[in-house]
């Protein structure tokens, strides 16, 4: 069969994994370099930073994937339950899911005979795969993967962590607080860009709202790291 050659190229089926790897990816780089920002400045020493940031990374990370795995897991479950509730209803009145689907076809534009043999096409091939599609809104591209959410999660929030122990490591004790700013700033920009490429958003309006909210999370980490740092003292 000749295949066309007009390719559209879409971003639906990516958000699964797309939606887990962009928030893991935020949510590890910003705690992350929030709780060293906010130790840093509290006048701890350089190991008691390092140790912060590296418990950050591993307690987040597992908490980001057993989050996704728990919540993905549970809307897998009810679409399993959906599925099986069409099941039985369409074993049990067949005509009446037919006319269903001819509704819901009727809703979407078709005229009442066209959206009749086209329900009635589909019933004679998979009318499940038809429900599910059409009524339930659910298809292979967009189903629940706690599996391949748990583990997009886990590892975007260590990569992403990753980048402000690399500045502590990188920068001199003097400098350590600067250059952890800056790269965090970096990282969030190039996070923000990356994740609207892959969406087909706009970058420069995702990277600023990246940017702006963890740049307020490490400000109101850091008064409070300061505010403690002093009283302690």
């Amino acid at each position: 069969m000749a295949r066309s050659g007009h390719e559209e190229r879409h971003h639906g089926g990516r958000l699964g994994w797309l939606r887990a790897a962009v928030l893991g990816a935020d949510d590890g780089l910003v705690s992350t370099a929030s709780l060293m920002l906010g130790v840093a400045v509290s006048s701890a020493s350089r190991t008691a930073v390092l140790t912060a940031g590296l418990a950050g990374l591993v307690a987040g990370a597992a908490s980001m994937a057993a989050g996704e795995f728990v919540s993905v897991s549970s809307q897998k479950d009810a679409e399993r339950e959906d599925l099986s509730v069409e099941a039985a209803e369409l074993a049990s009145d067949p005509d009446a899911e037919l006319e269903e689907l001819t509704g819901i076809y009727i809703q979407r534009g078709l005229s009442p005979r066209l959206a009749r043999e086209v329900a009635v096409e589909f019933s004679r091939t998979d009318p499940l795969a038809a429900h599910a599609r059409d009524e339930l809104g659910q298809s292979p591209q967009s189903a629940a993967r706690p599996g391949q959410a748990a583990a997009a999660s886990a590892l975007s929030f260590a990569l992403g962590a990753a980048l402000p122990l690399v500045a502590l490591l990188a920068g001199s004790d003097t400098a350590r607080t600067v250059l952890l700013i800056v790269i965090t700033e970096v990282g969030l920009a190039l996070l923000g860009a990356i994740g609207a490429a892959l969406g087909g958003a706009r970058r420069t309006r995702a990277a600023i709202r990246v940017v702006l909210g963890g740049s307020a999370a490490m400000a109101v980490t850091a008064a409070v790291g300061a505010l403690v740092g002093t009283a302690v003292g």
